[in-house]
């Protein structure tokens, strides 16, 4: 059974704010279980996405090692070694860091870009009570998360990038471009998932 995109969605959203709240040993299992099923199902892109990404996760937690209050790891270095409690704080948000990218790299391996802004104009309903345009601002933010993709998983430096994507916009004519929406009815089984997933988050947080 196909699950509705932005049940898709919402369950990532959950998974990367529970996370947040597990402690050491349910966070270690459970980024044992996310992680052994993104090398199962979509291992290319999260091997990209992490490789991507190496060089901030490795500032993050040298941040924390450097930053964090207690136990000195070497005595000689005095004020400038870094913590015992600042590397196992470090390695508690680096596995974070890693479930949130590995539950991406799925989700992204399972929506289309048709599917993602389906998803995302569905969880933007209720903007219409505010007066905002809901299908502006799908568009917006699924255009958005594409260059984004582009410049992550693309295998040059972020410079070049930039550089490509701005020579591409530069070339492109100015039009009128439209784009189709495809719109998914929800199920029993999203409803039902989706508030099981509710339901966990709501004992993890309280």
């Amino acid at each position: 059974m196909r699950l509705h995109p932005a049940t898709q969605i919402l369950i990532w959203c959950v998974l990367v704010t529970a996370v947040q709240f597990f402690p050491p040993s349910d966070l270690f299992m459970a980024g044992f279980v996310v992680l052994l099923s993104a090398f199962v199902l979509s291992r290319y892109k999260f091997v990209q996405l992490v490789r991507r990404t190496r060089w901030i996760m490795f500032s993050l937690w040298l941040i924390y090692a450097c930053t964090t209050p207690g136990l000195p790891l070497s005595e000689s270095l005095g004020p400038f070694s870094p913590s015992l409690e600042g590397l196992q704080d470090g390695a508690l948000q680096l596995t974070r860091l890693l479930i949130a990218l590995a539950g991406l790299a799925m989700l992204l391996d399972r929506l289309h870009r048709q599917q993602l802004m389906a998803g995302l104009y569905s969880l933007f309903a209720p903007l219409q009570w505010l007066g905002l345009s809901r299908e502006r601002l799908t568009v917006r933010l699924a255009l958005t998360l594409h260059y984004a993709e582009v410049a992550v998983l693309r295998s040059q430096s972020w410079q070049d990038s930039l550089h490509t994507l701005k020579t591409e916009n530069s070339e492109l004519p100015i039009e009128n471009r439209t784009m189709e929406l495809s719109v998914y009815g929800f199920s029993r089984f999203d409803a039902l998932l989706l508030a099981g997933a509710l339901l966990l988050l709501w004992q993890v947080v309280i």
